[in-house]
């Protein structure tokens, strides 16, 4: 009796598990498991962050609330940079080096203003998102969220900052006698296309940034030659007569001219439409649907490898 007990336990002991042979792939079907951090499809990351709304929101305050905190002027830094460095602009390239040529002083000024706010809205939004991965990296590999909220949250802070410091554009631009006017409501569309624009760019360097960190010591650089060929200081329409029909074209196609065009043109009496190039919204919206997309596209791919390694 005891041999044919010990026989049967046997037999229970060796008999062969129902997953052997299977593939681990074959083990996480069968049993639902999924890759720790795996990448989901784009639909279902877009659902994520859509999620993450309201984080992404908070993060942005935060950052612009933090971003000025040890400085005895606080907030009012956001206008007092951008403000000084078009007086210095001014001083270089408008008094020394008369770059305010074919417009008058009253029309320059709020010109040069709005240029410099406008770039470096688009400067800021790049020099942030170069670091938002590899500057983060604490937030990135404790906790489980899209990680494109970090760009697109660094976005939203420079935004927010701009339409802060846009008082400062406005008295401006008023106090050279460009008042308001149905114009003015144009700036709504060319913000909306620049926020695209930027983040697009944001997400594209962020994943650059974060497997390249020397990027951003890099970035400066590229960012000072970008400003100079966009017409911050000068209008490329005037500055450029004379030349090839094409290199004005294609200088006036640069998306930080395009958008800088489409604000001043909004925003100032004498600048007319004879200073933008032809379909100018069209291309505004050709750069900011075309990078946008594109930059969520590449930065989404490599979701799975942010925070690693």
């Amino acid at each position: 009796m005891s041999e044919t007990t010990h026989d049967a336990t046997v037999a229970v002991t060796a008999a062969p598990s129902p997953d052997a042979g299977l593939t681990a792939a074959e083990l996480a079907a069968k049993y639902g498991l999924a890759v720790s951090g795996a990448r989901p499809s784009l639909v279902e990351y877009i659902r994520q962050l859509w999620g993450r709304r309201h984080f992404i929101l908070a993060f942005s305050q935060a950052k612009l609330t933090a971003q000025y905190s040890q400085a005895k002027l606080g907030q009012l830094w956001q206008v007092a940079t951008p403000l000084l460095n078009a007086a210095v602009y001014f001083f270089i390239f408008g008094l020394i080096l008369h770059a305010s040529r074919g417009m008058s002083r009253d029309v320059y000024i709020p010109f040069l203003v709005t240029g410099v706010f406008v770039f470096t809205f688009t400067q800021s939004s790049v020099m942030s998102g170069v670091r938002a991965i590899s500057g983060n990296l604490g937030l990135v590999r404790a906790l489980h969220f899209p990680r494109a909220s970090l760009p697109i949250s660094f976005s939203l802070q420079q935004l927010q900052q701009l339409l802060f410091s846009m008082i400062v554009m406005f008295i401006v631009a008023i106090g050279f006698g460009s008042y308001p006017g149905a114009s003015w409501l144009l700036i709504v569309p060319a913000l909306v296309l620049q926020f695209l624009f930027n983040t697009g760019l944001a997400l594209i360097v962020a994943r650059m940034g974060a497997r390249t960190p020397d990027l951003a010591q890099l970035m400066p650089f590229i960012l000072r030659t970008w400003m100079y060929t966009s017409g911050v200081m000068f209008s490329i329409n005037h500055m450029l007569q004379g030349h090839s029909e094409w290199i004005v074209r294609l200088l006036q196609a640069n998306p930080a001219a395009v958008y800088m065009d489409l604000m001043r043109f909004a925003l100032i009496d004498g600048y007319g439409s004879s200073n933008l190039p032809p379909h100018v919204w069209a291309i505004a919206l050709c750069w900011a649907v075309a990078v946008f997309a594109g930059g969520f596209v590449y930065f989404w791919k490599a979701e799975e490898r942010y925070g690693r390694g």
